[in-house]
């Protein structure tokens, strides 16, 4: 069970993630002492979206394909439209997903982030919040979909919008430091 200072986070992502939705936990994680890492399937910078336009550029500090599952206690999962929707069409990352979630350590999406999820076949059986506009599909992949702020299933956190970010934040926090969940994925 590592505290939040000696944590080390994964943020995957990819051009077209909600701006807040990566910068707001990859500040508000850094302030708490933990070391995090924007993964992606490029090299370089992201750019984000920001509402209604492109936001701002995200340093990438390293490719997914170079990543290792090992070397993170936790990986977050940015929203907006077109990141996961880009993402979940890249075999590495719908891998990588899928392989931190087996280690049973904290795994957190938000917004759209849950198509992630649906891809690498974990949402079946989880009780789970997204974007209202992708209920559905988490209904349609087997997860429980519910309406709360924040959903929290053996370590699997999800929330629905920005406006969520305080308590999201808070959980990934919370389940990093109570440590792994070994047998979720006996428990779907």
């Amino acid at each position: 069970m590592p505290k939040i200072n000696e944590a080390k986070i994964a943020i995957l992502a990819t051009d077209g993630f909600e701006q807040v939705e990566l910068t707001e936990p990859q500040k508000k994680l850094q302030e708490a002492g933990a070391t995090v890492h924007v993964l992606s399937v490029k090299e370089g910078s992201i750019k984000g979206w920001d509402e209604t336009d492109w936001g701002e550029a995200v340093k990438v500090d390293r490719l997914v394909t170079e990543a290792k599952v090992s070397d993170y206690d936790a990986l977050v999962l940015p929203g907006g439209q077109i990141n996961p929707d880009k993402l979940r069409t890249e075999k590495a990352a719908v891998a990588f997903v899928r392989d931190f979630f087996d280690t049973g350590k904290t795994v957190a999406a938000i917004c759209h982030g849950p198509w992630l999820l649906i891809e690498a076949g974990i949402a079946k059986g989880r009780e789970l919040t997204s974007f209202e506009s992708i209920k559905t599909d988490v209904r349609n992949a087997g997860g429980n979909w519910v309406d709360r702020e924040v959903v929290v299933d053996q370590g699997l956190v999800t929330s629905r919008k920005p406006d969520d970010l305080p308590a999201f934040i808070g959980k990934i926090i919370e389940e990093i430091e109570e440590g792994r969940h070994e047998d979720r994925r006996k428990a779907a």
